[in-house]
């Protein structure tokens, strides 16, 4: 859900390039979203999301400027697979921000409870959550404003 919700917010901003979603596990690995997300998504407009499961790869640390995870397990283990990458590969090989997205969101640690285990409602608060962090990063990173509003 978090990248259809950032690449619809972004989608006129030259600034952003590539945008893609992955995992820490392979749980799901090749399967669409959960209809839960799809039907939270149309709901808000966004009908042309198209996306396959995947596990985050080393490659993804190099290949991308930000790695925002939804919560601190995640983040915890995606620090941990940089400094794994780093240590054999050198810092080069693994120069991605890795961060928490909520922290964007206006409340430092904010963590989105992974709703597939509920009901649709835990689709649409993490939808609000996920609109809301996207335009924080907007404006802190893209705009190069902080959270204190200094450049």
């Amino acid at each position: 859900m978090a990248e259809g919700v950032f690449r619809r917010m972004t989608q006129a901003d030259e600034r952003v390039s590539v945008i893609d979603s992955a995992g820490t596990g392979a749980y799901h690995e090749g399967c669409p979203p959960d209809p839960r997300t799809m039907s939270v998504l149309a709901h808000h407009g966004e009908t042309e999301y198209d996306h396959l499961a995947r596990k985050v790869r080393s490659s993804d640390f190099k290949d991308f400027d930000y790695i925002l995870a939804m919560d601190g397990e995640n983040l915890h283990h995606l620090r941990k697979s940089q400094r794994r990458i780093v240590k054999t590969s050198g810092a080069d090989a693994a120069p991605a921000k890795v961060m928490l997205f909520g922290d964007f969101g206006g409340r430092q640690g904010e963590e989105v409870i992974d709703p597939y285990y509920g009901a649709r409602d835990g689709f649409t608060i993490a939808y609000a959550q996920m609109t809301r962090f996207t335009k924080g990063f907007i404006e802190q990173v893209l705009s190069g404003v902080n959270s204190t509003g200094e450049a």
